[in-house]
């Protein structure tokens, strides 16, 4: 069948489907590549993908963009699920023989409540799903398909898991389906250098952190990755191929669970003269952090996620904070920028553990960082905790304008109490004279970096004035552009 990928669109500047972890409007505009998508689209001759959010596509150009295809799959996510089975219902109603199919974390733990939430859906392929799809698309009955639910005639079924991918050198690179479909000046993150491009090299993490979504939904605990030799091949093309991207991104859930494995490709990477960045546990040794920044490596991306290691015990982190310190300074002493990301209103929350947390990113002095709230997601131990603990607060995991909201809560502290913490984190950390000095010295010597940053500045001042609102709000999805 010729078929569409999609990533619907959401609300305004919405990253919350298709490659994005943290599923909501940014502080800043930001979109992170469709990797999930590209990559089944990558093994399905002739198969269109388009990135609605990133390229500014409304709902009616989707619509008219669909009506040429016979099988159209979506990418959607817990918060945006409601308005993703909208636009299916509108594909639906446009084109009534198109085959229309859901995939992602939400779809993959909750696979009959998604098909009763749309007539318009006739499957979902659970966890990983690259080779489903192909099946799919090559018109193989559906009963035959494993790894899919589905309905038929008003009855829900479900087959046979699928086994995940053992040998990631399987997959073909997504590296085509960018050029071809994808306009890399589109694509934002605060941190990396723009334009920016982004990959996996593996799936998987066998980190145990209880509130981590891809691992615990589509990934799995086992960290499963291409060979060096694939990689750097892979991305000797890419310098070719996109010769204006600044800084090329490993999106693995921990790109560093294979030391060796990270220094081979490192050492590569080093010789084609690639800058890159990639995620990283705050655990790496000197040696081998100073191999990579011998290959290029530029930036890290590091959960602490707290200051407050009885937290961190909590989520079963498995990171001491003296040992984070220390990488932390091993970081600064090879030139190495960090992107520290911190959660607050994890268990064991308290309105001390998260100025504990704030006084931890100060001492740290990382380049920038991220301030998220807890987010209890469907197949998540922490959703589970949630429920049994009746932690949830009445809401929907985004407000009414696409930005986060607070939906835990605690006997001794408030989701509008953890919502503030975000605010006073962001505000104080950023006030202080060292980031202020940093950024305005690069602003100094680099016009590109100045205009970027005095328009990341206004909308990191709009993010905040709407943190003042209460974080109440219920969800309001759109389908609009």
């Amino acid at each position: 069948m010729k078929t569409l990928f999609l990533n619907p669109p959401s609300f305004s500047g919405f990253d919350g489907g298709a490659g994005s972890r943290f599923q909501a409007r940014r502080e800043v505009r930001s979109f992170w590549y469709p990797t999930w998508l590209a990559q089944p689209a990558a093994l399905i001759q002739d198969a269109k993908l388009v990135d609605a959010p990133a390229d500014g596509l409304t709902v009616d150009d989707v619509v008219r963009i669909a009506a040429d295809f016979e099988l159209c799959v979506m990418h959607t996510s817990t918060p945006s699920y409601d308005n993703d089975v909208r636009v299916a219902g509108l594909l639906k109603r446009r084109s009534p023989g198109m085959m229309i199919g859901l995939v992602g974390a939400h779809v993959a733990v909750l696979p009959e409540e998604s098909l009763k939430g749309s007539a318009a859906v006739d499957f979902v392929a659970r966890e990983e799903f690259d080779f489903t799809l192909r099946e799919v698309a090559l018109g193989k009955p559906l009963e035959d398909v494993r790894g899919l639910s589905y309905q038929l005639g008003g009855r829900i079924s479900h087959n046979p898991d699928r086994e995940l991918i053992a040998d990631m050198d399987e997959l073909p690179s997504v590296l085509d389906i960018y050029k071809r479909d994808l306009t890399v000046e589109n694509y934002y993150i605060g941190y990396l250098k723009h334009p920016y491009l982004s990959l996996y090299t593996g799936r998987g993490c066998p980190s145990r952190c209880t509130f981590c979504l891809w691992p615990q939904t589509v990934g799995g605990r086992v960290y499963r990755a291409r060979s060096p030799e694939s990689v750097i091949a892979e991305m000797a093309r890419a310098k070719t191929l996109f010769p204006q991207v600044a800084e090329f991104f490993f999106d693995d859930d921990t790109f560093t669970v294979d030391l060796g494995r990270a220094e081979a490709i490192a050492r590569g990477l080093g010789r084609l003269g690639i800058v890159w960045s990639c995620n990283a546990r705050a655990n790496v040794p000197y040696e081998c952090l100073k191999v990579f920044k011998e290959g290029g490596l530029r930036l890290l991306v590091v959960g602490y996620e707290s200051g407050a290691q009885a937290i961190l015990n909590n989520v079963k982190k498995g990171i001491r904070l003296d040992g984070a310190r220390e990488f932390t300074r091993d970081c600064r002493r090879l030139g190495i920028a960090v992107h520290g990301t911190f959660i607050l209103g994890l268990p064991g929350e308290t309105r001390e553990t998260m100025e504990e947390s704030l006084r931890f990113a100060c001492d740290l002095d990382v380049e920038t960082i991220q301030v998220s709230l807890a987010a209890p997601y469907p197949g998540t131990e922490l959703y589970r905790q949630a429920m049994k603990n009746k932690w949830f607060d009445e809401g929907a995991l985004v407000r009414n304008d696409g930005t986060q909201s607070c939906t835990l809560q605690y006997p001794h502290l408030s989701s509008a109490q953890i919502t503030a913490g975000v605010k006073r984190f962001y505000t104080r950390f950023y006030a202080r004279p060292k980031p202020l000095l940093r950024m305005l010295m690069r602003m100094a010597v680099d016009p590109e970096e100045r205009s970027r940053r005095l328009r990341e500045g206004r909308e990191f001042l709009n993010y905040l004035r709407g943190r003042g609102r209460d974080g109440r709000e219920t969800a309001g999805c759109r389908v609009d552009a």
